[in-house]
C-alpha cells in the first residue's frame, strides 16, 4: 500500500472488514426485466381505470374542480398504485405486544388487492421479531425500566404541557442531561422529543448561508432535511470513501466559495455511525483525522450504533477507542438502544447553550413525557452498571455475539449480505421486485417478522431484507430463523 493508505491503516487498533458484493450481472438484468413487466402492466391497467373497465381505488380530483391546481399527480402516484400497492401488506402491521425478541401481530385480510384491509380477530402469537431496533432488549414491559417508568407515570403524570423554556422543565429533564453527558464522555448534552427532528431541526442552527456540508451519500432522510432546511451548500461524497471526502475538502478549501472564491465560514462533514439500510459502520478513525488535516467540523448521528457498538455500549467511539472530545457534534436516538423516544444532542458546553437558545425543536418543541425521561435514565444506567447490576454489560456483549453469529451463519448458507461484521443491521439481498412481497409473506407465515425494502428507499436493484438483532434474541431463535431461511 502507499504512505497514504499506510497511514490511515494505523489509525485502526481492530480489523475493519465490511462487505459489499456487486450486484451479479444476470440478477440485474432479470431486476430491470421485472419492473419493466411491472411498468407495463401498470400503465395497461391505468388505461383501464381511465375507461372506467376496471375499479379506480385511487384518490382523484373531482370534475367540477378539474381547472383548479391539481391535489393528486397522476405520473407521481404510479409507482404507488401498480407497484407498491401489490405489495403494501408486508407493511404497517398493527402488533399488540411489547416489540420484544417475540411478539404478537393482528392479522389482517384484504379482498381488493391491498387497497382496503380488514382485521380477522385472530392474533398471530409469538412471532419472531427480526425488525425492530431493540437492539439491547429495553423495550419490555417487566424489569427495572417498566417498574421506574411506572413509578415516575403515578408521581408526574404523563404530559408536560409546556415547552422546557416556559414552565415544562422537569428535575427529571435535567438529570436525564447529566446523564447523558457522563454516558458519552462528554461536557453537556440536550434532548429533544423527536429523533427525526434532532437532525432537522438543529443543523440548520449550526450552519447556514456561506457554509459548506459535506454529507454521505446515504445519509438519513432527516440529515438530508436539516442540510437542506440550513440554507448550506450540500456536497456529497461516495459511502464511507475517504478519498471521495478528502477531495471534496480540498476542493472546498483551494476554491472557496463559488463566484466570490470567499473562504467558507465553516465546512461541516456529516455522517452516521451505522448506516440503517447498508449495515455500515463509518470509517471514524479516518473521518476524525481528515476533519482535524483540513479543519473541519464532524457531526457523527449515532442514532443505530448508540448503545449497540463498543465493549461498553458507548457506541462507534467507544468501538474504535477514541476520544469523544474529537467529535463536535454528537447526536443519538434514545428509539433504539435505550427502548425510549427522542434524541440528543452533545458536546461542548458552549454548544449546547447555544442550542437551547438558538433551536428551534428546543425553544417550540413540547418537553419529553417524564416515564419516557425515566425510561432512558433508568436503561442508561443498567448500561453503566450504576443500577448494581450487570444487566447492561451482558445485553452490550449478547447483542455482539449474537451479531458476529448470525451474520457468519448467513455467509455460510450462501446469502449475500451487507455490512460491517459487528453491525446488528444486517441486509440480506433480495434484488428482485417480486421476492420482495414473497419473502416477507413466506417468513411470516413461518412465524417470522421481516422488515423488506424496495426501490425508492434503495438503488432498483438492490431490493433487500432488513434483519435488526437483538440481545434478547436467544441462539435458538437464530437459528429457528437460519432454518426456515435455509428451507426457503
Amino acid at each position: 500500500p502507499s504512505l497514504h493508505g499506510r497511514y490511515y491503516f494505523m489509525l485502526y487498533s481492530r480489523p475493519f472488514i465490511e462487505y459489499f458484493e456487486e450486484t451479479p450481472m444476470m440478477v440485474a438484468v432479470l431486476t430491470y426485466m421485472g419492473y419493466g413487466i411491472l411498468t407495463i402492466f401498470g400503465y395497461l391497467r391505468d388505461f383501464l381505470r381511465h375507461w372506467k373497465i376496471e375499479r379506480c381505488h385511487i384518490a382523484r380530483e373531482k370534475e367540477e374542480q378539474k381547472d383548479f391546481v391539481p391535489l393528486y399527480q397522476d405520473f407521481e402516484n404510479f409507482y404507488t398504485r401498480n407497484l407498491y400497492m401489490r405489495i403494501r401488506d408486508n407493511w404497517n402491521r398493527p402488533i399488540c405486544s411489547v416489540p420484544g425478541a417475540k411478539m404478537d401481530l393482528m392479522e389482517r385480510a384484504t379482498y381488493d388487492y391491498n387497497w382496503t384491509f380488514e382485521y380477522t380477530g385472530r392474533v398471530v402469537q409469538d412471532v419472531i421479531n427480526l425488525g425492530s431496533y431493540n437492539y439491547l432488549g429495553f423495550a419490555e414491559n417487566t424489569g427495572p425500566c417498566a417498574d421506574s417508568a411506572a413509578e415516575v407515570t403515578m408521581k408526574y403524570g404523563v404530559g408536560v404541557a409546556s415547552t422546557r423554556q416556559e414552565i415544562g422543565n422537569l428535575d427529571r429533564h435535567e438529570e436525564m442531561e447529566k446523564q447523558v453527558a457522563r454516558f458519552l464522555g462528554v461536557e453537556s448534552a440536550m434532548a429533544f422529543g423527536m429523533g427525526f427532528a434532532t437532525n432537522s431541526m438543529n443543523i440548520p442552527a449550526l450552519v447556514g448561508k456561506g457554509c459548506l456540508i459535506l454529507s454521505d451519500e446515504l445519509n438519513h432522510a432527516s440529515l438530508v432535511l436539516g442540510a437542506r432546511l440550513s440554507g448550506s451548500t450540500i456536497r456529497v461524497f461516495k459511502h464511507n470513501n475517504m478519498q471521495s471526502l478528502e477531495k471534496l475538502l480540498r476542493e472546498a478549501i483551494v476554491h472557496g466559495q463559488p463566484r466570490t472564491r470567499r473562504p467558507w465560514k465553516k465546512i461541516l462533514i456529516v455522517v452516521e455511525g451505522i448506516y440503517s439500510m447498508e449495515g455500515s459502520i463509518v470509517r471514524l478513525p479516518e473521518v476524525i483525522a481528515l476533519k482535524k488535516r483540513y479543519r473541519a467540523y464532524l457531526y457523527l448521528d449515532e442514532a443505530h450504533s448508540i448503545g449497540a457498538l463498543g465493549p461498553r455500549g458507548r457506541g462507534v467511539v467507544d468501538y474504535f477507542g477514541l476520544d469523544p472530545c474529537d467529535v463536535d457534534v454528537m447526536m443519538g436516538t434514545f428509539t433504539k438502544s435505550f427502548g425510549a423516544a427522542g434524541g440528543y444532542i452533545a458536546g461542548k458546553r458552549e454548544l449546547i447553550e447555544y442550542l437551547r437558545s438558538h433551536s428551534h425543536s428546543a425553544v417550540y418543541a413540547t418537553s419529553m413525557s417524564p416515564p419516557v425521561v425515566e425510561q432512558i435514565i433508568t436503561s442508561m444506567k443498567c448500561i453503566m452498571g450504576e443500577d448494581g447490576t450487570t444487566i447492561g454489560s451482558e445485553r452490550v456483549q449478547q447483542l455482539a455475539e449474537n451479531t458476529v453469529y448470525f451474520r457468519k451463519r448467513l455467509r455460510e448458507m450462501g446469502f449475500i449480505i451487507y455490512g460491517n461484521n459487528d453491525s446488528p443491521v444486517v441486509p440480506l439481498m433480495l434484488y428482485m421486485p417480486a421476492k420482495i412481497g414473497a419473502f416477507g409473506r413466506e417468513m411470516l407465515k413461518r412465524n417470522i417478522g421481516v422488515v423488506v425494502v424496495g426501490f425508492p428507499a434503495t438503488p432498483i436493484i438492490e431490493s433487500r431484507a432488513r434483519f435488526c438483532i437483538s440481545a434478547g434474541h436467544s441462539k435458538n431463535m437464530l437459528d429457528q430463523v437460519n432454518t426456515h431461511l435455509k428451507i426457503s
